[in-house]
């Protein structure tokens, strides 16, 4: 058993802190605004800083929103790298920028430590249910050594190749999420206002090519028009800006993906940003004038 800091404990690292907990590991936590006191009343301990979580870990794990968190959280005062020691490991399990999470990990590296970025698919219901999926740039050696790990918090874990491999495999993950929902959305209002009854629809496009884990769980959403988080409109939207400012960097075009971030926009325009982001329906039927569940005259 091994000794683990975790730093940023929101709805994704708190469960996800709790299976480290139940697989026997000693937890040294550190969160703003404060440690859960779940995780406390499991066994986890909680920290000041993550200066204390790294003085007393030998793998680190952070999970925070996005890219300045995680510099602040590794790099800020009393911050993570303060307390690293050599031979030690960080795992970014954040789902952040891929040049930036190269920046970072030659840091770490300076220190004589490991660095993974390890994002993760699966949202909230995922990291419950410990089912999430890994994608990890690294060393082998270090993977070999976390590996334990990531089986307590999931199920599909690929080392895609070096540092910043896995944030790019994330990118990748949440444009084909996004272009999806947009495509389900489309077919649900085309199909709704041409008089179908848009839940034996997509019943039936499921038997088909056509289906996919987002006909069947979104589609019931826009169906049912049940669109609490889930996972917030807002945060796809911070993984399509690093998908499109890593496509500019690199020069390439995606041109759907902005067309997904419009509709995300449009949705965040009308108090949608903490939606759930199959709710990027609503900006199709604003545009179409017609509501998916809404009786054809």
């Amino acid at each position: 058993m091994a000794n683990i800091g975790f730093v940023g404990l929101g709805i994704m690292g708190t469960p996800m802190a709790g299976r480290l907990i139940k697989g026997g590991h000693k937890l040294f936590l550190h969160s703003l605004p404060s440690v859960p006191a779940s995780l406390i009343e499991a066994g986890g301990t909680a920290c000041a800083s993550g200066k204390e979580v790294a003085s007393n870990a030998d793998i680190v794990i952070t999970m925070v929103p996005d890219t300045p968190h995680v510099e602040a959280a590794l790099f800020g005062e009393n911050g993570v790298a303060a307390g690293l020691a050599a031979g030690k490991i960080v795992v970014d399990m954040s789902s952040i920028s891929p040049l930036a999470t190269k920046e970072f990990a030659r840091r770490i590296n300076a220190l004589e430590c490991e660095y993974l970025d390890a994002p993760v698919s699966g949202g909230e219901v995922g990291a419950k249910a410990a089912s999430l999926t890994i994608m990890v740039g690294g060393s082998e050696r270090a993977f070999a050594k976390v590996k334990p790990l990531f089986e307590l918090m999931g199920k599909n874990i690929t080392l895609v190749g070096r540092n910043g491999d896995g944030q790019t495999t994330k990118v990748a993950n949440q444009i084909i999420v996004a272009l999806t929902i947009e495509a389900v959305g489309e077919a649900l209002v085309l199909a709704a206002k041409a008089g179908a009854d848009p839940a034996r629809v997509r019943q039936a496009l499921m038997g088909g090519f056509a289906s996919s884990r987002i006909l069947e769980v979104h589609g019931e959403r826009m169906v049912k028009r049940s669109f609490d988080p889930g996972f917030r409109i807002e945060l796809h939207q911070k993984d399509l800006n690093l998908a499109l400012a890593t496509a500019r960097q690199i020069g390439v075009s995606l041109p759907n993906t902005a067309t997904c971030q419009e509709l995300f926009n449009a949705c965040a325009a009308h108090g949608g940003a903490a939606w759930d982001h199959s709710a990027m329906v609503r900006a199709l039927e604003n545009l179409a004038n017609f509501e998916i569940g809404q009786s054809v005259r």
